[in-house]
């Protein structure tokens, strides 16, 4: 419950004229939160079975009056950065972007002028490996050094993402990937 103002308007009659009243009061209303997914147990180990980088994602909760835990509110702040992989036919295009203010903060993509010369093929694995480097040095000049990663839809974690994921991995960026 939270205390806050509410405007009531009351509307008096009478038999000669009629006014409107504003009042200002306070009253206890309740907030309803939507709830965050609840991320679960991981189930990848990398390479080298060190250190786990993909995570699955628990059900949605269904009822939106259910108590939303500490963790669940504060994640986005807690991994403020999200890795965006985007891979057509014919260019790969990645991002950072930050959660709360929604700004990318760091760009790469073989669209690019310098990256087009360079590439014999802007869509292959070896594209996806160049754009995870040039992905991570970009990042690491704006101080980011973590970021989570949740595949779409239709999106599976394998072949040119994986490879994406894995050159972030390779160049510093530690990801944490949460599957479905």
């Amino acid at each position: 419950m939270h205390l806050c103002f509410v405007d009531v308007l009351i509307q008096r009659k009478s038999c000669k004229s009629s006014s409107t009243i504003l009042y200002t009061t306070f009253s206890l209303v309740q907030v309803h939160c939507s709830p965050r997914s609840v991320f679960g147990v991981e189930n990848f180990l990398d390479d080298d079975n060190s250190k786990p980088y993909t995570y699955q994602k628990g059900k949605k909760l269904k009822n939106p009056n259910k108590h939303v835990s500490f963790k669940q509110r504060t994640e986005a702040y807690m991994e403020p950065f999200t890795l965006d992989v985007f891979i057509s036919k014919r260019f790969v295009s990645t991002s950072v972007t930050h959660r709360v203010t929604c700004k990318q903060v760091a760009v790469a993509g073989t669209n690019s002028k310098d990256i087009k010369a360079v590439l014999r093929s802007r869509s292959d694995i070896p594209a996806c490996l160049v754009i995870g480097r040039i992905l991570a040095e970009r990042a690491r000049e704006v101080d980011v050094y973590t970021a989570s990663y949740t595949p779409r839809e239709r999106d599976k974690f394998e072949g040119k993402i994986r490879a994406v994921v894995q050159s972030l991995i390779d160049n510093g960026i530690d990801i944490k990937v949460y599957l479905d």
